[in-house]
């Protein structure tokens, strides 16, 4: 726990300019970019401390495969974006492990995801005293001062002691909380039916059973990584990739496509008008949703391949086909599918359901509390943010409320949930952090001097 997280705030003591829930990549590589700011201007720190609900540092964890790379570039690091000459870039993290040499000549942009989440946590050890692990955010409650609100105190809970709680004030929060597994229509997860986000520490759970089938359902790249998985690593076990596609898609990966990641891009998304908004995401929404590494979807086809020729089918595509429902057993679950060519429907009997059906953005008014009715929306009931990524919200509001890791697609783009433009992004939000004390320091000062002139204009008449 931060050393300046009291059970209630204290009156007098520092107020944090940002409090981060979550302490993901996104409020990481923001904790980095305030950092890098506070070595240059140490006049002119800003004060921050992140809040987070894991014991330690971890992202997608059970998603660390064996072998599986990186579909980003290790350039679009937490940093290299903004400032390829700072000391948190993957290439400085290489030099530090004596691996740079090693590296390069593999010839390739893409570190595996192990290696990448190493990285993180390299950088993630920096900031160990601004980072309170094992608490969860849970309240927000704001601070009102004649009518205005300018602080809000962040309540946090002990995740393994609940009656262990925290109080910080702050000016502004960072949200940061990460996705949200978005499940079927009438599924829930379960001791069988589990989602792909934690299919390694799951799996590590039956590994000493006999197994007979796993039943996988979607058709991302995230599906055809988890089918691989399992295939590869249970040998007796047949392994049912389900989904309603025809066959995996590839990921348009080509260099015009992909310049819909670029900073820039998020500059032209967010002053285009809706329609054409809408339109950018159909076009290229194949760079990342529902799409696959070709790699992976021409070795999947290679396996299916010669299995077909040797007689013995455990990997199976059972594509054009839907998901009815999934009934819990008291040994496996019960796969209910149908048919999207002919209707019929069957059942599949598994040891395990491994659902990779994506991922939600979660509704930051959630967390806000009584702030979240002073939040501004648009004709659709989306929240409106601005180009900083702060919640845009009635003028008696001054907390500043930034969007990390989600919820602004619909306003800044394909990007808003992807690692592409976190060094970018994290530097307009220190910006942004810096140029709101600066409104607030003339605030205060015009406040100042309109009491004094108001105290003289009382002398005088007296």
């Amino acid at each position: 726990m931060s050393a300046h997280a009291f059970n209630a705030h204290q009156e007098g003591s520092p107020i944090e300019d940002l409090v981060g829930i979550g302490f993901g990549p996104s409020n990481l590589a923001l904790a980095i970019a305030i950092e890098e700011h506070n070595r240059v201007n140490p006049d002119d720190a800003v004060r921050s401390s992140f809040i987070e609900r894991q014991e330690t540092f971890g992202w997608h964890r059970g998603m660390l495969l064996e072998g599986a790379t990186m579909q980003v570039s290790f350039l679009k690091d937490l940093v290299t974006m903004r400032d390829p000459g700072s000391p948190f870039t993957f290439l400085r993290y290489l030099h530090d492990h004596d691996r740079l040499a090693d590296f390069i000549n593999q010839k390739s942009f893409f570190p595996t995801r192990l290696e990448f989440h190493d990285y993180l946590r390299w950088c993630a050890a920096e900031f160990g005293d601004r980072v309170s692990y094992g608490q969860s955010a849970v309240a927000l409650r704001p601070v009102e001062n004649d009518g205005l609100i300018e602080s809000v105190d962040v309540v946090s809970r002990g995740v393994r002691d609940p009656a262990a709680e925290s109080v910080t004030r702050t000016r502004n929060i960072a949200v940061g909380t990460g996705l949200t597994p978005r499940l079927p229509d009438g599924v829930t997860l379960g001791e069988h039916v589990w989602h792909n986000r934690d299919l390694l520490f799951r799996a590590d759970e039956i590994k000493e059973r006999p197994r007979r089938r796993f039943a996988v359902v979607g058709a991302g790249q995230s599906a055809a990584e988890t089918a691989d998985y399992l295939h590869r690593t249970f040998p007796d076990a047949e392994v049912c990739a389900v989904f309603a596609r025809y066959g995996y898609s590839p990921a348009d990966d080509s260099p015009f496509a992909n310049r819909i990641f670029d900073p820039a891009a998020v500059d032209d998304y967010y002053q285009a008008p809706e329609e054409y908004k809408q339109a950018l995401m159909r076009y290229h929404g194949n760079t990342n949703y529902g799409v696959v590494d070709g790699e992976l979807i021409e070795q999947l086809y290679r396996t299916v391949y010669q299995e077909k020729l040797a007689g013995v089918e455990r990997l199976r595509i059972l594509n054009a086909t839907a998901l009815v429902g999934i009934e819990e057993l008291p040994d496996g679950a019960r796969v209910v599918i149908r048919s999207l060519v002919d209707g019929e429907q069957s059942t599949l009997d598994c040891d395990a359901v491994v659902l990779a059906t994506g991922y939600r953005p979660s509704d930051p008014r959630t967390l806000l509390g009584p702030l979240a009715d002073a939040c501004l929306t648009d004709e659709q009931g989306q929240l409106r943010i601005d180009r900083d990524h702060r919640l845009l919200m009635a003028d008696h509001v001054r907390v500043g409320v930034y969007l990390q890791g989600g919820g602004t697609e619909h306003t800044h783009g394909i990007t808003s949930s992807l690692l592409s433009t976190l060094a970018v992004r994290s530097g307009e939000i220190c910006d942004s952090l810096l140029l709101g004390r600066t409104e607030r320091h003339v605030r205060a000062q015009l406040d100042a001097e309109a009491a004094d002139a108001a105290d003289g204009l009382a002398t005088h008449a007296n």
